[in-house]
């Protein structure tokens, strides 16, 4: 009597992971993003471990939680992985106001973010053969 499962949107050798409503640029998270895109999840981890943008850890949480996606809800090997796709999107806006000088108001926004990872397995060399 329950909801009917929904299929799966991603291929079977794909897993994501969700970060929504960060509060940082979408310009700014998509330098973070640009960094890990393309690369092994081991060499993405390490790079977003040393980075020095603010935002780094949490899009390393986000990523070790899209491995952990793939490894205990998809049954992927955690050492093929590779990041596929790590995409950002605009949120809400918040509006803030400061007073400037001669009565008049300056206006501050406040931007938010969404950060998707998507982790794809590839089949090694090695494997192949």
């Amino acid at each position: 009597m329950g909801k009917q499962a929904r299929e799966r949107a991603l291929p079977d050798n794909e897993a994501k992971a969700v970060l929504r409503m960060v509060r940082i640029s979408p310009q700014k998270l998509n330098l973070v993003a640009q960094l890990i895109r393309g690369k092994k999840v081991d060499k993405a981890l390490a790079d977003l471990t040393f980075s020095r943008k603010r935002i780094a850890g949490q899009v390393k949480k986000t990523l070790e939680s899209a491995i952990a996606n793939a490894e205990n809800n998809h049954d992927l090997d955690v050492d093929d992985l590779v990041v596929a796709q790590a995409f950002v999107g605009k949120s809400i806006v918040m509006k803030r106001f400061s007073p400037r000088a001669r009565g008049r108001v300056g206006q501050i926004q406040k931007p938010f973010s969404h950060l998707t990872i998507i982790v794809r397995q590839v089949e090694t060399e090695a494997a192949k053969a």
